[in-house]
Order: structure tokens, then sequence, then C-alpha cells
């Protein structure tokens, strides 16, 4: 009678004890270890060779793609740069053109003016230092009067009496000594003003009369250079 405990019926110690020493492990088959040859090793190196050079190849492909990239992108921004320099300088110069223009055209208003002003000064001392020195003239030399008067006489186409001449009376003694006879023969009356200027006189007929008093043919002179000047200033 076998002594064998069914299965079934074994502790888990009788399991593990019996299956451990008295069972046959189950066979396992065990693959073949390839033999490598040095055929097979140089082969595999050359390949890794080969892959590391074309890796190699590659990278320095990438590198010169780079280089290339920037040397462009540094030529068009370089490009880009001049041309927005010559932008902005051309579109600075027109402004500073501008502006000096405007300077220019500004400084030729004030030189015009300045001008104007000196002019208008300058004519003012002319007028000045005329009318200074026809006063001295006259006070120098009375006899000037002479010519006046008889150039105001003669300016008459005709006479029609009465015909007065007014003179200072100091003018009128002058008058009398070298025009005496002429204005008797012509019907001349003689009238002293005291208030009338040294080298003035005034001629008055029927129907007509001249002023040819000082202060009137300076305003005369004056106007006709366009100024106002006062003989009493």
């Amino acid at each position: 009678m076998s002594n064998v405990i069914p299965k079934e019926r074994q502790s888990a110690y009788q399991r593990w004890e019996m299956t451990s020493f008295n069972e046959e492990p189950a066979s396992t088959s065990t693959a073949a270890t390839p033999v490598i040859d040095s055929a097979s090793i140089a082969a595999a190196n050359a390949a890794a060779a080969a892959h590391t050079a074309n890796i190699a190849a590659m990278e320095e492909q990438i590198a010169s793609i780079r280089a290339e990239a920037h040397t462009e992108g540094y030529a068009a921004g370089m490009e880009e740069g001049r041309a927005a320099g010559l932008a902005e300088g051309r579109a600075q110069a027109e402004q500073e053109r501008l502006s000096l223009l405007q300077i220019a055209d500004t400084f030729g208003t004030e030189i015009a003016q300045a001008n104007e002003l000196i002019a208008s000064d300058m004519l003012d001392l002319s007028l000045d230092l005329a009318k200074a020195m026809l006063k001295t003239a006259l006070n120098v030399r009375p006899e000037l009067i002479i010519p006046l008067v008889r150039e105001a006489i003669h300016y008459l186409p005709t006479l029609q009496q009465p015909a007065l001449l007014h003179l200072h009376p100091d003018d009128a003694a002058i008058v009398a000594t070298h025009l005496g006879d002429e204005l008797s023969t012509a019907s001349w009356r003689v009238v002293e003003d005291p208030h009338m200027d040294r080298g003035s006189c005034r001629v008055e007929t029927v129907t007509n009369q001249i002023d040819a008093t000082t202060s009137t043919r300076w305003q005369r002179i004056a106007a006709a250079l366009g100024k106002e000047s006062d003989w009493l200033n």
C-alpha cells in the first residue's frame, strides 16, 4: 500500500517538502549562446564609425547653415539699420533746413525793419541838422532873404493892387537896401511884421497869397521826404 498522501490532504508544509525533495524539476530549454566572431565586431565598429561620421557631417552642415543664416541676418540687419539711419538723417536734415529757412526769413525781415528804422532815424537826424544849419545861416547871413523875396514877387504872373510883402523888420531893412527901387517900380508895399521869423516872407494880393515863411517852407520839405517836422522844434 502506497504511503503517498493525496495532494489535497497534504498540509502546506508537506506539499512544499515533498515537492522540493522528491519531484524532478521541470526541464527548461536553454537558447544556444550565439558565437560572435571578429568579422562581426569589425562590421559593427565600421557601422558605428560611419554613423558617427554621418552625425559629425550633419552637425557641421547645421553649423554652416547657422553661420550662413547669422551672416545673412547680420547683413540684412545692417542694411535695414542703414536705411533707417539714412531716412532719419534725411528727415532731420530737412527739419534743420526748414528751421534755417525760417531763421533766414525772420532775420531778413528783422534786417529790413532795422534798415527802415535806421533810415527813418537818419532822415530825422538829417532834417534836424539841416534845420539847425539853416537857422544859423539866416542869423549869420541875413541877406539870404533877398533871393527868397525876389522869387516870391516874380512868382505871380500879373500883379493886382494892393500888393503887400510881409517881412520881419530886420529883413525889411535889408530888402529895402537891395530891392527898394525894384519893389517901388512894381508898386509893392513892404509890411513889417515882428511876429514873423527871420528869413520869412508872405505875399498878399487881391487874388493870391504866397506863404514863404520858414515854418511853411520847412514843413513842405519834410513832407516831401515823408516826414513831419516843425520849424520851431
